[in-house]
């Protein structure tokens, strides 16, 4: 009996245990399926959030664009209307500095050999910077360059660009030569030159040379200028390089409170000319060489006779005969380039009269201050002068 007991409590202990292991399994088997349709849930959560996430990072990103087109536009609009009011400005200036130079022309007109005239010469200097100034701000603001009808010297492009800087008296043209820039060419190559001379007199000790050589190399004309200045580290090369390339254009906002607008300035003119200019190399003396490239495009063999710093009666007889003026349509002048001649900075005369005769003294300032003028004009009529009634006024 004892046997048969036992046999029976093992027969319900296998009979328990395998009601449990089936209990179990369902139970497995029902905690499998809610893991499964969790999972499946989460999934579908994740995916629908992931798509979500999409979305919005699509809109982000739509938004963020929007908005720096935004910026971009208000940007642009806030140049555009700086450039605007900047080359009104400019031309204004341009204005003033013509109108200074008639006056100018007046005075030694009435008033002959009078010794004041000589004192005149820092005054037309003067004018001459101030309407080199606001041609290069014009240009930097999209103004047009004066159109010439006529090839002008290399060496007299030069002359006038010396003419329009401070220190000019430390400029040496070392040579002459035989070349001329086409018309199309003269004021910008006169404007770039005159800002590379005044580059490099800004730069140099006072009294230390400029020295301006040319060279032919293949179907390239070079302008090359020598300065003894401290010279440029890698960063202002590289900085320079692009600036002249032309490639890019920084923002009249960028240039700071002293804004230098000569190496953007000129790295406009260059682009829009076809010509190349490089500050990277050193002189001779240990400062910067800058040479002016000028593709065969832009000049010629042919020889234009340099001008000569003859006496003169009067700026406007040293200019030339006045060309027919143009008419629009309701009979107002047509706006034009003033075809002025590329003269040259004076040089000193070995022939002057002693100081204790005034009135020779006086015809020689008189002389001296149209040569000077005539040199300076150029910087000054390379540009287009407004004129009332024209058709895009």
């Amino acid at each position: 009996m004892t046997q048969d007991a036992l046999v029976w409590c093992l027969v319900a202990a296998t009979a328990v245990a395998v009601a449990a292991a089936l209990v179990l399994r369902r139970r497995n088997k029902a905690m499998a399926a809610k893991k499964q349709q969790a999972e499946a849930a989460l999934t579908q959560r994740v995916s629908e959030a992931d798509s979500q996430l999409t979305a919005l990072r699509a809109q982000l990103q739509q938004h963020q664009a929007e908005h720096a087109k935004t910026i971009q536009e208000a940007e642009e609009a806030a140049e555009e209307s700086t450039k605007a009011v900047l080359k009104g400005s400019a031309r204004f200036l341009q204005s003033l500095a013509a109108e200074q130079l008639a006056l100018l022309e007046e005075i030694q007109r009435k008033y002959g050999g009078h010794s004041v005239l000589g004192d005149l010469l820092e005054v037309s200097h003067a004018n001459a910077q101030m309407a080199r100034k606001a041609q290069g701000i014009a240009v930097m603001c999209g103004a047009p360059l004066g159109r010439r009808n006529r090839p002008a010297s290399v060496y007299d492009v030069v002359r006038s660009a010396q003419g329009q800087i401070r220190n000019f008296r430390r400029v040496e043209i070392m040579q002459q030569t035989g070349f001329a820039l086409k018309a199309s060419a003269v004021s910008p190559v006169a404007l770039a030159v005159a800002e590379l001379l005044d580059n490099a007199a800004s730069f140099s000790q006072q009294g230390s040379p400029i020295e301006v050589t040319f060279q032919r190399v293949q179907k390239n004309l070079c302008i090359v200028i020598d300065d003894a200045g401290v010279g440029m580290n890698d960063e202002d090369r590289q900085k320079a390089s692009a600036l002249l390339s032309g490639d890019y254009h920084p923002r009249l906002s960028h240039l700071g409170n002293q804004p230098k607008f000569g190496f953007p300035v000129i790295g406009l003119l260059a682009q829009q000319y076809g010509f190349r200019v490089d500050v990277t190399g050193v002189s001779r003396y240990g400062g910067v060489r800058a040479v002016v490239l000028l593709p065969e495009e832009l000049w010629t063999e042919e020889q234009t006779a340099p001008v000569e710093d003859t006496q003169v009666s009067g700026i406007r007889g040293a200019v030339g005969r006045t060309e027919p003026v143009a008419r629009t349509a309701h009979g107002l002048p047509r706006r034009g380039a003033r075809q002025v001649p590329i003269a040259s900075v004076p040089d000193q005369d070995p022939t002057a009269p002693p100081a204790g005769a005034p009135e020779e003294a006086g015809r020689a300032a008189g002389r001296s201050l149209g040569a000077f003028q005539r040199g300076t004009l150029s910087g000054r009529g390379l540009a287009s002068a407004p004129s009332e009634g024209s058709d895009d006024a």
